[in-house]
């Protein structure tokens, strides 16, 4: 009995009310909408089984929060901790987002030069590139496309400035692709996402 009363003293204390609460808030909502962009990449990407996964675990932490603001409805702090954690989710989700780097890109360069060598130095790297001859407002151009997983943009973008630093690319996202000629590396639904979460275990 004297433990009960001491964990209810403790939960009703200026202390946890102030502090402890607010910051399981923040924490929370952290989480929740972290996990909210991951499952809205999941669903862009077609993922059937990671999307609702994470989905059902974004709503308890939702709901988890939200009722303890319930409870606390005179308490100021914990409406700034579910506001900041609100914040800092989104930053903390384009994060994940760009380390994940899930889909695929088409690429689009347009270059003056002759893209014999652009082409040649995409193929040994593993990448497809299809040319078309084009004519621009100053004269006739090489329009080169290359499908691309997301991953693999950084290495692309070497290729392309260092056959032609000048070259006008840009980029687009392709919400799905039948065929395509991309390097010899494996890389299963999610794996990104997992491969992640150990990172973090292992910097404990």
């Amino acid at each position: 009995m004297q433990i009960n009363l001491t964990a209810v003293s403790f939960f009703n204390s200026q202390g946890f009310t102030l502090v402890l609460l607010p910051l399981l808030i923040f924490v929370a909502r952290v989480c929740d909408v972290t996990l909210g962009t991951i499952r809205i990449i999941f669903v862009s990407r077609g993922q059937k089984i990671l999307a609702p996964l994470v989905g059902f675990v974004e709503i308890l932490i939702w709901l988890t929060a939200i009722g303890k603001i319930m409870q606390n409805l005179g308490n100021l702090y914990c409406y700034l901790a579910y506001a900041a954690g609100f914040a800092a989710g989104n930053f903390v989700g384009i994060c994940i987002e760009e380390k994940l780097a899930m889909g695929v890109f088409l690429i689009r360069i347009i270059t003056k030069k002759e893209a014999a060598d652009l082409i040649a130095g995409l193929n040994s790297e593993g990448y497809g590139a299809t040319s078309i001859a084009a004519q621009g407002s100053t004269g006739r151009v090489a329009i080169v496309y290359s499908v691309i997983k997301r991953g693999d943009l950084e290495q692309v973008l070497q290729i392309i400035k260092h056959f032609n630093p000048k070259a006008f690319y840009s980029i687009e996202d392709v919400r799905f692709v039948s065929r395509g000629v991309f390097p010899l590396r494996t890389t299963l639904p999610g794996k990104h996402f997992f491969s992640l979460f150990r990172r973090f275990r292992k910097g404990k």
